[in-house]
């Protein structure tokens, strides 16, 4: 009886947990790398796991009242997403005359191979103030520096974001290999560290061989750990596991 007692207690608490939404700590695989159906808040332009989507409205909130205006560029991106990014930026490179590696190394500047995104875990969020009149393309380095139109919005979320959970992922550390700085992207750090730690465990190369990509054929051991240790891991020391 009492071991019968124990165990409807503990279902009590999970149905609890879920109807509330407490955090999802730890993904099945499949929305490690961008596919499933996540469970997601979807508005203002994002979607966001419930938790990440709470802080991020908040954050949002408090930077409105000192006049910037959150502007989401890209939050969460799937599988097959990733996937149409990746294959448009490989022909269009491999028809200027790219061999299949150049194109790749020249993708994986800024753009993860498909599987490989942290954009796939729903914690992370692509912004800039849509409140400064800017020309050409937004997510330009340069336009966060010096006299660039998001300066303000960057010294804001310097001072501000750690306290809603989100922190930058690539930064301009000279020494930091693998994606270039993105001073736009934010990562919610009391999910993604889980999620990153669990992605550690999966075997890349496999993972990557399986979805049959275009180019996979050119994803040498070497190459793979290359992309793990820098792309992957060489990230803001604050979200590592």
């Amino acid at each position: 009886m009492k071991n019968r007692s124990f165990s409807l207690i503990n279902t009590v608490l999970i149905l609890i947990c879920c109807q509330f939404g407490f955090s999802q700590k730890t993904l099945p695989e499949d929305q490690l790398i961008g596919k499933g159906n996540p469970d997601f808040i979807e508005r203002y332009g994002y979607k966001l796991r419930p938790e990440a989507a709470k802080a991020f409205d908040e954050m949002k909130a408090a930077a409105s009242k000192e006049g910037i205006a959150f502007q989401v560029v890209s939050s969460y991106r799937n599988y097959a997403h990733q996937n149409r990014i990746w294959e448009r930026k490989y022909k269009a490179y491999t028809a200027d005359g790219l061999s299949p590696m150049d194109a790749i190394e020249k993708i994986i500047a800024y753009s993860t191979i498909p599987g490989t995104s942290r954009h796939h875990w729903g914690t992370d969020i692509d912004i800039v103030d849509a409140n400064v009149n800017t020309n050409g393309d937004l997510l330009v380095p340069s336009k966060f520096h010096g006299n660039g139109p998001f300066c303000k919005f960057k010294a804001w979320m310097d001072e501000h974001a750690n306290t809603y959970g989100y922190y930058l992922v690539y930064t301009d550390n000279g020494n930091r290999k693998g994606f270039n700085y993105e001073p736009w992207h934010y990562s919610y750090k009391p999910l993604s560290v889980g999620y990153l730690e669990q992605y550690k465990k999966l075997d890349i190369n496999e993972v990557l061989q399986e979805q049959k990509l275009l180019g996979s054929d050119q994803f040498s051991p070497e190459f793979i750990e290359r992309y793990r240790k820098g792309n992957i891991l060489d990230i803001n020391p604050e979200l590592l596991p």
